[in-house]
């Protein structure tokens, strides 16, 4: 996976009015969780953050703060309802235990049944997956040159080293679908 790093500085005070006298200066509320002792309250960059959290990327994210480097991951994030601000970010400590993330999947390769007129359609955008957070990639690629015609690849087909598949295996990760278009080809075909 790829890193992340992250400035943010250590805070004590909590409640609603501090959050959002904190929000007005361009920081956002944080907390990390998992270090086994106790929870780390923080304040960070909006700006900083968004860089982080909107991006199609699941990155182990390296918070430096109060002269200290917590290797964390994005747990949850919490938006505004109307203008999309980050309003609070919880951090998830990583160590040496497995973690379960959702990871993008990527599609590599021309599908055999588009070269015959169908349309790919990608049925996952996103697959948990539980592993070491070092080992894991940084993206699921799946090879889909040999998809033909009206089938699909599911979640069962594929085999996978390093990391745990969290999804049911028959959830579907791509399929080639017949158009109008080859469907009406292949009418015509079949009448001469």
């Amino acid at each position: 996976m790829k890193t992340f790093n992250l400035n943010a500085e250590l805070r004590t005070e909590t409640g609603k009015k501090f959050a959002q006298k904190l929000r007005k200066t361009e920081f956002v509320p944080g907390i990390i969780y998992g270090g086994g002792g106790e929870n780390i309250m923080l304040s960070i960059s909006a700006k900083e953050l968004t860089k982080a959290v909107c991006s199609p990327h699941v990155y182990i994210v390296d918070i430096a703060a109060g002269g200290k480097t917590y290797s964390t991951i994005i747990k949850e994030v919490q938006f505004h309802p109307v203008t999309d601000n980050i309003m609070h970010v919880d951090f998830y400590q990583i160590g040496r235990h497995n973690i379960t993330v959702a990871l993008p999947v990527s599609l590599n390769g021309q599908a055999d049944g588009v070269k015959q007129g169908g349309k790919l359609m990608q049925g996952m955008r996103k697959m948990r997956v539980n592993g070491d957070p070092r080992q894991l990639p940084d993206t699921i690629d799946i090879d889909v040159t040999s998809l033909g015609m009206g089938k699909s690849i599911l979640v069962g087909d594929v085999e996978f080293s390093g990391f745990k598949v969290m999804e049911p295996k028959s959830l579907v990760i791509a399929t080639v679908k017949a158009t109008r278009a080859a469907r009406s080809a292949e009418a015509e075909a079949a009448k001469k």
